[in-house]
Protein backbone atom coordinates (compact mmCIF):
# COMPACT_ATOMS: atom_id res chain seq x y z
CA UNK A 1 0.00 0.00 0.00
CA UNK A 2 1.58 3.28 -0.95
CA UNK A 3 2.64 5.83 1.79
CA UNK A 4 1.30 8.89 -0.62
CA UNK A 5 -2.46 10.16 -0.12
CA UNK A 6 -4.65 9.26 -2.83
CA UNK A 7 -6.92 11.72 -1.87
CA UNK A 8 -6.71 14.41 0.96
CA UNK A 9 -9.55 16.62 1.75
CA UNK A 10 -9.37 19.43 3.87
CA UNK A 11 -10.75 22.27 5.99
CA UNK A 12 -14.80 21.21 4.56
CA UNK A 13 -17.31 23.10 5.40
CA UNK A 14 -21.26 22.88 4.29
CA UNK A 15 -24.08 24.53 6.04
CA UNK A 16 -27.90 24.18 4.59
CA UNK A 17 -30.54 26.46 5.98
CA UNK A 18 -30.99 25.89 9.69
CA UNK A 19 -28.41 23.18 9.78
CA UNK A 20 -24.01 23.14 10.01
CA UNK A 21 -23.59 19.87 8.06
CA UNK A 22 -19.83 20.19 7.92
CA UNK A 23 -17.40 22.24 10.32
CA UNK A 24 -13.47 21.58 9.14
CA UNK A 25 -13.81 17.94 8.04
CA UNK A 26 -10.93 16.41 6.82
CA UNK A 27 -10.55 12.53 4.99
CA UNK A 28 -7.15 11.32 4.06
CA UNK A 29 -6.92 7.99 1.30
CA UNK A 30 -4.13 6.36 0.49
CA UNK A 31 -4.17 4.55 -2.95
CA UNK A 32 -4.63 0.92 -2.85
CA UNK A 33 -6.09 1.17 0.77
CA UNK A 34 -9.77 0.52 2.05
CA UNK A 35 -10.69 3.15 4.33
CA UNK A 36 -13.98 2.86 6.62
CA UNK A 37 -15.96 6.21 7.66
CA UNK A 38 -17.76 6.09 10.39
CA UNK A 39 -20.28 8.39 12.52
CA UNK A 40 -24.11 8.05 14.01
CA UNK A 41 -26.33 9.26 11.41
CA UNK A 42 -26.68 12.86 11.10
CA UNK A 43 -22.60 13.05 11.73
CA UNK A 44 -21.88 14.30 8.06
CA UNK A 45 -20.48 11.26 6.49
CA UNK A 46 -23.02 11.35 3.69
CA UNK A 47 -22.53 14.96 3.31
CA UNK A 48 -18.79 14.62 3.08
CA UNK A 49 -19.45 12.35 0.43
CA UNK A 50 -21.51 14.38 -1.59
CA UNK A 51 -19.27 16.97 -1.53
CA UNK A 52 -16.57 14.68 -2.77
CA UNK A 53 -18.57 13.19 -5.95
CA UNK A 54 -20.08 16.91 -6.65
CA UNK A 55 -23.24 16.66 -5.39
CA UNK A 56 -22.75 19.39 -3.30
CA UNK A 57 -20.26 22.73 -3.47
CA UNK A 58 -18.27 23.10 -0.42
CA UNK A 59 -18.66 26.60 1.18
CA UNK A 60 -14.52 26.14 2.16
CA UNK A 61 -12.14 24.21 2.28
CA UNK A 62 -9.74 22.15 -0.77
CA UNK A 63 -9.81 18.71 -2.13
CA UNK A 64 -6.44 17.27 -3.60
CA UNK A 65 -5.89 14.07 -5.82
CA UNK A 66 -2.66 12.67 -6.63
CA UNK A 67 -1.01 15.78 -5.12
CA UNK A 68 -2.70 17.89 -7.62
CA UNK A 69 -5.66 20.64 -6.04
CA UNK A 70 -9.01 19.60 -8.16
CA UNK A 71 -12.13 21.69 -8.69
CA UNK A 72 -15.43 19.40 -8.19
CA UNK A 73 -17.70 21.65 -9.37
CA UNK A 74 -20.04 18.35 -10.26
CA UNK A 75 -20.70 15.42 -11.07
CA UNK A 76 -18.64 15.09 -14.02
CA UNK A 77 -16.05 16.64 -12.94
CA UNK A 78 -15.83 14.23 -9.88
CA UNK A 79 -15.76 11.26 -12.51
CA UNK A 80 -12.99 13.73 -14.76
CA UNK A 81 -10.92 13.19 -10.90
CA UNK A 82 -11.63 9.77 -10.71
CA UNK A 83 -14.17 9.43 -8.64
CA UNK A 84 -17.11 7.31 -8.62
CA UNK A 85 -19.58 6.75 -5.80
CA UNK A 86 -22.08 3.71 -4.83
CA UNK A 87 -24.90 5.40 -3.16
CA UNK A 88 -26.71 3.84 -0.03
CA UNK A 89 -30.07 5.18 -2.07
CA UNK A 90 -30.57 3.12 -5.38
CA UNK A 91 -29.89 5.33 -8.09
CA UNK A 92 -31.04 3.38 -10.86
CA UNK A 93 -34.13 4.06 -13.69
CA UNK A 94 -36.22 0.77 -12.82
CA UNK A 95 -37.84 0.52 -16.49
CA UNK A 96 -34.53 0.57 -18.14
CA UNK A 97 -32.26 -2.14 -18.57
CA UNK A 98 -29.20 -3.50 -16.90
CA UNK A 99 -26.72 -2.80 -19.21
CA UNK A 100 -28.43 0.69 -20.20
CA UNK A 101 -27.92 1.88 -16.56
CA UNK A 102 -24.45 0.81 -16.35
CA UNK A 103 -23.77 2.64 -19.76
CA UNK A 104 -26.14 5.68 -19.34
CA UNK A 105 -24.86 9.06 -20.80
CA UNK A 106 -21.91 7.03 -22.31
CA UNK A 107 -23.93 4.48 -24.69
CA UNK A 108 -21.49 3.01 -27.46
CA UNK A 109 -22.65 3.76 -30.98
CA UNK A 110 -22.99 7.24 -32.27
CA UNK A 111 -25.33 10.52 -31.92
CA UNK A 112 -27.48 8.72 -34.45
CA UNK A 113 -27.51 5.72 -33.39
CA UNK A 114 -26.88 3.49 -30.17
CA UNK A 115 -24.64 0.09 -30.90
CA UNK A 116 -27.33 -1.49 -28.70
CA UNK A 117 -25.78 -5.50 -28.88
CA UNK A 118 -22.34 -4.02 -28.25
CA UNK A 119 -23.57 -2.09 -24.69
CA UNK A 120 -25.26 -5.38 -23.69
CA UNK A 121 -22.31 -7.63 -24.67
CA UNK A 122 -19.93 -4.96 -22.59
CA UNK A 123 -22.26 -4.66 -19.83
CA UNK A 124 -22.70 -9.13 -19.63
CA UNK A 125 -18.75 -9.19 -20.07
CA UNK A 126 -18.98 -6.77 -16.59
CA UNK A 127 -21.25 -8.56 -14.77
CA UNK A 128 -19.71 -11.98 -15.21
CA UNK A 129 -16.61 -11.15 -14.48
CA UNK A 130 -17.57 -10.21 -10.92
CA UNK A 131 -19.58 -13.67 -10.93
CA UNK A 132 -23.20 -11.78 -10.46
CA UNK A 133 -25.39 -14.19 -12.23
CA UNK A 134 -27.69 -10.63 -13.59
CA UNK A 135 -28.63 -10.47 -17.31
CA UNK A 136 -27.89 -7.66 -19.03
CA UNK A 137 -30.37 -7.18 -21.21
CA UNK A 138 -33.29 -7.46 -17.87
CA UNK A 139 -35.08 -4.40 -16.77
CA UNK A 140 -34.04 -3.34 -13.42
CA UNK A 141 -37.52 -3.04 -12.03
CA UNK A 142 -37.55 -6.92 -12.40
CA UNK A 143 -34.86 -7.62 -10.13
CA UNK A 144 -34.49 -7.57 -6.16
CA UNK A 145 -33.27 -5.17 -3.95
CA UNK A 146 -29.99 -7.16 -3.23
CA UNK A 147 -29.49 -7.24 -7.28
CA UNK A 148 -30.26 -3.99 -7.96
CA UNK A 149 -27.27 -2.96 -5.46
CA UNK A 150 -24.69 -5.07 -7.23
CA UNK A 151 -25.48 -3.59 -10.46
CA UNK A 152 -24.62 0.01 -8.90
CA UNK A 153 -21.27 -1.61 -7.83
CA UNK A 154 -20.75 -2.67 -11.27
CA UNK A 155 -21.59 0.34 -12.98
CA UNK A 156 -19.20 2.21 -10.27
CA UNK A 157 -16.26 -0.12 -11.53
CA UNK A 158 -17.10 0.44 -15.03
CA UNK A 159 -15.68 3.96 -14.56
CA UNK A 160 -12.26 3.11 -13.96
CA UNK A 161 -12.04 5.23 -10.87
CA UNK A 162 -8.65 5.47 -8.67
CA UNK A 163 -11.53 7.17 -5.81
CA UNK A 164 -14.38 4.76 -5.04
CA UNK A 165 -16.86 5.28 -2.21
CA UNK A 166 -19.23 2.68 -1.31
CA UNK A 167 -22.15 3.84 0.85
CA UNK A 168 -23.60 1.19 2.80
CA UNK A 169 -22.99 -1.76 0.07
CA UNK A 170 -23.88 -4.01 2.11
CA UNK A 171 -27.06 -3.38 3.46
CA UNK A 172 -29.17 -4.93 1.02
CA UNK A 173 -26.77 -8.26 0.01
CA UNK A 174 -26.78 -11.64 1.16
CA UNK A 175 -23.47 -13.53 2.90
CA UNK A 176 -22.66 -14.55 -0.24
CA UNK A 177 -22.87 -11.82 -2.16
CA UNK A 178 -21.43 -9.74 0.38
CA UNK A 179 -18.14 -12.59 -0.07
CA UNK A 180 -18.08 -11.37 -3.88
CA UNK A 181 -18.18 -7.95 -2.94
CA UNK A 182 -15.11 -8.20 -0.37
CA UNK A 183 -13.35 -10.58 -3.16
CA UNK A 184 -14.19 -7.43 -6.06
CA UNK A 185 -12.98 -4.63 -3.30
CA UNK A 186 -9.31 -7.05 -2.66
CA UNK A 187 -9.20 -6.68 -6.89
CA UNK A 188 -9.64 -3.25 -7.06
CA UNK A 189 -7.28 -2.23 -4.07
CA UNK A 190 -4.15 -4.55 -5.66
CA UNK A 191 -4.42 -2.46 -8.47
CA UNK A 192 -4.52 1.33 -6.42
CA UNK A 193 -7.61 1.67 -6.13
CA UNK A 194 -8.40 3.39 -2.79
CA UNK A 195 -12.03 2.94 -1.54
CA UNK A 196 -13.78 4.82 1.00
CA UNK A 197 -16.11 2.18 3.14
CA UNK A 198 -19.27 3.60 4.66
CA UNK A 199 -20.86 1.11 7.20
CA UNK A 200 -22.57 0.80 10.19
CA UNK A 201 -21.55 -2.89 10.34
CA UNK A 202 -18.49 -2.77 12.87
CA UNK A 203 -18.15 -6.40 12.50
CA UNK A 204 -17.50 -5.73 8.71
CA UNK A 205 -14.43 -3.62 9.46
CA UNK A 206 -11.22 -5.58 10.56
CA UNK A 207 -12.56 -8.03 7.56
CA UNK A 208 -11.61 -5.23 4.89
CA UNK A 209 -11.04 -1.87 5.87
CA UNK A 210 -7.63 -1.11 6.59
CA UNK A 211 -7.72 2.27 8.30
CA UNK A 212 -10.84 4.13 9.90
CA UNK A 213 -12.08 7.58 10.30
CA UNK A 214 -14.95 8.65 12.70
CA UNK A 215 -17.03 11.75 12.16
CA UNK A 216 -19.11 13.27 14.44
CA UNK A 217 -21.82 16.43 14.53
CA UNK A 218 -20.15 17.42 11.04
CA UNK A 219 -16.25 17.26 12.28
CA UNK A 220 -13.62 14.59 12.02
CA UNK A 221 -12.89 13.02 15.63
CA UNK A 222 -10.11 11.06 14.67
CA UNK A 223 -8.16 8.09 12.39
CA UNK A 224 -7.73 4.73 13.41
CA UNK A 225 -5.69 1.52 12.11
CA UNK A 226 -8.33 -1.28 12.45
CA UNK A 227 -6.23 -3.85 13.73
CA UNK A 228 -5.08 -0.95 16.23
CA UNK A 229 -8.29 -0.40 17.70
CA UNK A 230 -11.85 -2.07 18.82
CA UNK A 231 -15.32 -1.87 18.67
CA UNK A 232 -15.30 0.47 22.14
CA UNK A 233 -13.18 2.91 21.50
CA UNK A 234 -14.98 3.53 18.23
CA UNK A 235 -18.35 3.52 19.49
CA UNK A 236 -17.02 5.72 21.74
CA UNK A 237 -15.36 8.33 19.48
CA UNK A 238 -18.84 7.97 17.62
CA UNK A 239 -21.13 9.02 20.12
CA UNK A 240 -19.20 10.70 22.36
CA UNK A 241 -19.49 8.30 25.29
CA UNK A 242 -19.58 4.50 26.44
CA UNK A 243 -23.04 3.09 25.01
CA UNK A 244 -24.08 0.20 27.16
CA UNK A 245 -27.02 -2.08 26.99
CA UNK A 246 -26.84 -1.78 23.32
CA UNK A 247 -29.48 -4.62 22.83
CA UNK A 248 -32.50 -4.17 25.47
CA UNK A 249 -34.58 -6.79 25.60
CA UNK A 250 -37.22 -8.45 28.37
CA UNK A 251 -38.32 -11.47 26.85
CA UNK A 252 -41.44 -12.65 27.57
CA UNK A 253 -43.58 -16.06 29.50
CA UNK A 254 -44.10 -17.67 26.10
CA UNK A 255 -46.46 -20.26 27.72
CA UNK A 256 -48.79 -17.72 29.27
CA UNK A 257 -48.80 -14.99 25.87
CA UNK A 258 -51.99 -15.00 24.41
CA UNK A 259 -51.76 -15.22 20.19
CA UNK A 260 -52.63 -11.91 18.86
CA UNK A 261 -52.40 -13.20 14.84
CA UNK A 262 -52.03 -16.62 12.83
CA UNK A 263 -51.25 -16.60 9.76
CA UNK A 264 -52.06 -20.27 7.62
CA UNK A 265 -50.74 -21.08 4.41
CA UNK A 266 -49.80 -17.76 3.01
CA UNK A 267 -48.87 -17.94 -0.42
CA UNK A 268 -48.78 -15.02 -3.21
CA UNK A 269 -49.09 -16.62 -6.41
CA UNK A 270 -44.92 -16.16 -6.64
CA UNK A 271 -42.65 -17.10 -4.30
CA UNK A 272 -44.46 -17.29 -0.67
CA UNK A 273 -46.07 -20.70 -0.86
CA UNK A 274 -47.43 -21.88 1.85
CA UNK A 275 -45.53 -19.42 4.97
CA UNK A 276 -47.73 -20.42 8.14
CA UNK A 277 -46.76 -18.85 11.60
CA UNK A 278 -48.38 -17.20 14.78
CA UNK A 279 -47.65 -14.62 16.66
CA UNK A 280 -48.40 -13.69 20.74
CA UNK A 281 -49.03 -10.57 22.68
CA UNK A 282 -46.30 -8.43 23.63
CA UNK A 283 -43.96 -10.84 21.76
CA UNK A 284 -40.89 -9.64 19.39
CA UNK A 285 -41.22 -12.64 16.63
CA UNK A 286 -37.82 -12.45 14.43
CA UNK A 287 -37.76 -13.75 10.52
CA UNK A 288 -34.76 -14.75 8.93
CA UNK A 289 -33.44 -16.88 5.72
CA UNK A 290 -31.27 -15.64 2.68
CA UNK A 291 -31.87 -13.24 0.23
CA UNK A 292 -35.04 -14.23 -2.07
CA UNK A 293 -36.09 -16.62 1.18
CA UNK A 294 -40.07 -15.05 0.88
CA UNK A 295 -39.90 -13.00 4.24
CA UNK A 296 -40.54 -9.71 3.44
CA UNK A 297 -42.72 -10.87 0.06
CA UNK A 298 -45.12 -12.88 2.89
CA UNK A 299 -45.67 -9.90 4.96
CA UNK A 300 -46.76 -8.12 1.96
CA UNK A 301 -48.86 -10.30 1.14
CA UNK A 302 -50.65 -10.48 4.63
CA UNK A 303 -50.72 -6.07 4.55
CA UNK A 304 -53.09 -6.75 1.35
CA UNK A 305 -49.74 -5.14 -0.84
CA UNK A 306 -50.28 -7.96 -3.13
CA UNK A 307 -53.33 -8.80 -5.37
CA UNK A 308 -54.05 -12.48 -5.65
CA UNK A 309 -52.82 -13.53 -2.23
CA UNK A 310 -54.50 -16.50 -0.60
CA UNK A 311 -54.34 -18.27 2.90
CA UNK A 312 -56.11 -17.09 6.90
CA UNK A 313 -55.54 -14.64 9.04
CA UNK A 314 -56.59 -14.62 12.03
CA UNK A 315 -56.46 -11.59 14.59
CA UNK A 316 -57.39 -12.01 18.38
CA UNK A 317 -58.53 -15.68 17.56
CA UNK A 318 -61.35 -14.16 14.58
CA UNK A 319 -60.25 -15.02 10.35
CA UNK A 320 -60.17 -11.19 8.96
CA UNK A 321 -60.39 -10.54 5.46
CA UNK A 322 -57.44 -8.23 4.22
CA UNK A 323 -57.14 -7.57 0.43
CA UNK A 324 -55.50 -3.85 1.15
CA UNK A 325 -53.23 -1.69 3.35
CA UNK A 326 -56.85 -0.03 4.16
CA UNK A 327 -57.91 -3.30 5.86
CA UNK A 328 -55.04 -4.18 7.44
CA UNK A 329 -54.79 -0.90 8.94
CA UNK A 330 -58.66 -1.77 10.26
CA UNK A 331 -57.57 -4.67 11.85
CA UNK A 332 -54.61 -3.23 13.86
CA UNK A 333 -51.96 -4.07 11.61
CA UNK A 334 -48.73 -1.65 10.56
CA UNK A 335 -46.23 -2.55 8.25
CA UNK A 336 -42.55 -0.19 8.43
CA UNK A 337 -41.51 -1.24 4.78
CA UNK A 338 -37.99 -2.71 3.72
CA UNK A 339 -37.03 0.74 1.12
CA UNK A 340 -38.32 3.85 2.70
CA UNK A 341 -37.57 5.21 -0.42
CA UNK A 342 -39.37 3.60 -2.75
CA UNK A 343 -42.00 2.34 -0.66
CA UNK A 344 -42.55 4.56 1.94
CA UNK A 345 -41.18 8.21 2.11
CA UNK A 346 -42.58 11.11 0.24
CA UNK A 347 -39.08 12.56 -0.27
CA UNK A 348 -39.93 16.20 -1.32
CA UNK A 349 -42.48 16.82 1.64
CA UNK A 350 -41.48 17.38 5.17
CA UNK A 351 -40.98 15.48 8.35
CA UNK A 352 -45.10 17.03 9.47
CA UNK A 353 -46.04 15.74 6.32
CA UNK A 354 -44.33 11.88 6.66
CA UNK A 355 -45.18 11.64 9.92
CA UNK A 356 -48.81 11.94 9.54
CA UNK A 357 -50.22 11.03 6.65
CA UNK A 358 -51.49 7.63 7.86
CA UNK A 359 -53.62 9.15 10.47
CA UNK A 360 -55.16 11.99 8.32
CA UNK A 361 -58.66 11.08 10.61
CA UNK A 362 -56.77 12.38 13.68
CA UNK A 363 -56.73 15.92 12.61
CA UNK A 364 -58.74 16.43 9.70
CA UNK A 365 -62.53 16.76 10.45
CA UNK A 366 -65.54 17.92 7.75
CA UNK A 367 -61.96 19.16 5.64
CA UNK A 368 -60.96 21.28 8.54
CA UNK A 369 -57.17 21.04 9.45
CA UNK A 370 -56.64 20.93 13.06
CA UNK A 371 -52.77 22.63 12.37
CA UNK A 372 -51.46 22.22 16.23
CA UNK A 373 -52.91 18.42 16.77
CA UNK A 374 -50.87 17.87 13.74
CA UNK A 375 -48.14 19.06 15.19
CA UNK A 376 -48.41 17.34 18.25
CA UNK A 377 -48.41 14.35 16.33
CA UNK A 378 -45.38 14.86 14.67
CA UNK A 379 -43.63 16.25 17.65
CA UNK A 380 -44.23 13.00 19.84
CA UNK A 381 -42.93 10.84 17.33
CA UNK A 382 -40.01 13.27 17.07
CA UNK A 383 -39.48 13.30 20.61
CA UNK A 384 -40.15 9.05 20.60
CA UNK A 385 -37.62 8.30 18.24
CA UNK A 386 -35.14 11.20 18.75
CA UNK A 387 -34.95 11.98 15.22
CA UNK A 388 -32.61 14.76 14.26
CA UNK A 389 -34.30 17.18 12.57
CA UNK A 390 -34.11 21.31 12.50
CA UNK A 391 -37.73 21.40 12.23
CA UNK A 392 -41.08 19.67 11.40
CA UNK A 393 -41.31 21.45 8.21
CA UNK A 394 -37.87 20.54 7.24
CA UNK A 395 -38.07 18.59 3.63
CA UNK A 396 -37.33 14.62 5.06
CA UNK A 397 -35.24 14.42 1.53
CA UNK A 398 -32.52 16.60 3.81
CA UNK A 399 -32.12 13.82 6.88
CA UNK A 400 -29.68 11.60 6.65
CA UNK A 401 -31.02 8.18 6.39
CA UNK A 402 -31.21 7.02 9.67
CA UNK A 403 -33.37 10.01 10.81
CA UNK A 404 -35.21 8.72 7.82
CA UNK A 405 -36.04 5.77 8.97
CA UNK A 406 -37.07 6.88 12.33
CA UNK A 407 -39.92 9.25 10.80
CA UNK A 408 -40.85 5.79 8.81
CA UNK A 409 -41.13 3.88 12.25
CA UNK A 410 -43.00 7.01 13.79
CA UNK A 411 -45.54 7.41 10.99
CA UNK A 412 -46.62 3.63 11.97
CA UNK A 413 -46.78 3.95 15.41
CA UNK A 414 -48.79 6.98 14.82
CA UNK A 415 -51.73 4.77 13.90
CA UNK A 416 -51.70 2.74 17.53
CA UNK A 417 -50.89 -0.84 16.04
CA UNK A 418 -51.89 -3.75 17.72
CA UNK A 419 -48.98 -5.80 15.35
CA UNK A 420 -46.44 -4.06 13.75
CA UNK A 421 -44.32 -5.25 11.45
CA UNK A 422 -40.69 -4.26 11.05
CA UNK A 423 -38.87 -5.14 7.87
CA UNK A 424 -35.15 -4.60 8.25
CA UNK A 425 -36.21 -1.67 11.09
CA UNK A 426 -31.82 -0.54 11.89
CA UNK A 427 -30.68 -0.83 7.74
CA UNK A 428 -28.36 1.83 7.28
CA UNK A 429 -29.12 3.22 10.75
CA UNK A 430 -25.99 4.02 12.95
CA UNK A 431 -25.35 1.93 16.24
CA UNK A 432 -26.64 4.99 18.66
CA UNK A 433 -29.51 5.11 16.41
CA UNK A 434 -29.64 0.94 16.43
CA UNK A 435 -29.61 0.66 20.50
CA UNK A 436 -32.24 3.61 20.37
CA UNK A 437 -34.43 1.69 18.56
CA UNK A 438 -34.23 -1.48 20.07
CA UNK A 439 -34.71 -0.02 23.16
CA UNK A 440 -37.94 1.55 21.57
CA UNK A 441 -38.96 -2.18 20.47
CA UNK A 442 -38.49 -3.92 23.94
CA UNK A 443 -40.74 -0.51 25.57
CA UNK A 444 -43.47 -1.15 22.69
CA UNK A 445 -43.59 -4.67 23.52
CA UNK A 446 -43.94 -4.38 27.09
CA UNK A 447 -47.16 -2.69 26.56
CA UNK A 448 -48.23 -5.76 24.67
CA UNK A 449 -47.57 -5.02 21.24
CA UNK A 450 -46.73 -7.52 18.73
CA UNK A 451 -43.82 -6.78 16.71
CA UNK A 452 -42.20 -8.82 13.52
CA UNK A 453 -39.17 -8.16 12.97
CA UNK A 454 -37.41 -8.62 9.34
CA UNK A 455 -33.60 -8.69 9.56
CA UNK A 456 -30.56 -9.35 7.77
CA UNK A 457 -28.21 -8.84 10.80
CA UNK A 458 -28.08 -12.00 12.58
CA UNK A 459 -26.99 -10.40 15.51
CA UNK A 460 -30.36 -8.11 15.98
CA UNK A 461 -32.60 -11.04 15.33
CA UNK A 462 -30.63 -13.44 17.98
CA UNK A 463 -30.76 -10.63 20.70
CA UNK A 464 -33.73 -9.03 20.03
CA UNK A 465 -36.48 -11.98 18.98
CA UNK A 466 -38.39 -14.04 21.20
CA UNK A 467 -39.16 -16.78 18.62
CA UNK A 468 -37.28 -16.77 14.94
CA UNK A 469 -38.68 -18.38 12.58
CA UNK A 470 -36.61 -19.07 9.74
CA UNK A 471 -37.80 -19.17 5.79
CA UNK A 472 -36.55 -20.68 2.51
CA UNK A 473 -37.87 -20.82 -0.98
CA UNK A 474 -41.11 -19.34 0.38
CA UNK A 475 -41.52 -21.53 2.95
CA UNK A 476 -40.97 -21.56 6.74
CA UNK A 477 -38.96 -24.28 7.57
CA UNK A 478 -38.50 -24.52 11.21
CA UNK A 479 -39.41 -22.41 14.57
CA UNK A 480 -36.44 -21.86 17.61
CA UNK A 481 -37.03 -20.43 20.71
CA UNK A 482 -34.69 -17.65 22.20
CA UNK A 483 -32.90 -20.36 24.24
CA UNK A 484 -32.54 -22.52 21.43
CA UNK A 485 -31.53 -19.40 18.35
CA UNK A 486 -27.82 -19.61 17.36
CA UNK A 487 -26.38 -18.14 14.11
CA UNK A 488 -25.47 -21.90 13.23
CA UNK A 489 -28.98 -23.06 13.69
CA UNK A 490 -30.56 -20.02 11.70
CA UNK A 491 -28.47 -20.86 8.91
CA UNK A 492 -29.41 -24.76 8.89
CA UNK A 493 -32.87 -23.71 8.49
CA UNK A 494 -32.26 -20.93 5.90
CA UNK A 495 -30.59 -23.78 3.28
CA UNK A 496 -32.97 -26.56 4.67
Amino acid sequence: MSEQYLLEMKGIDKSFPGVKALQNASLQLKAGEVHALLGENGAGKSTLIKVLGGIYSADNGEIIVDGTKVNIDGVLAARAAGVSIVHQELVLVPYMTVAENIFLGREPGNKYNINRQQMIDEAQKLLDAYEMNIDADSLVEHLSIAQQQMVEIVKAISFNSKILVMDEPTSSISDKEVNFLFETMRTLTAKGVGIIYISHKMSELEEICDRVTVMRDGETVGTKVVKETNKDELIAMMVGRELTNYYTRDFIDEANAEVVMKCENINDGKLVKGASFEVRKGEIVGFAGLVGAGRSEAMKAIFGLTPGSTGDVYVDGQKVSIHTPVDALKHGIGLVPESRKTEGLYGVMSVKFNSTIEVLGEFIKNLIVNGKKEEEITQKYIDMMNTKTPSQEQKIGNLSGGNQQKVMIGRWLATNPKILILDEPTRGVDVGAKAEIYSIMNDLAKTGMAIIMISSELPEIINMSDRVYVMNDGRVTGCLNHEEVTQERIMQLAAK
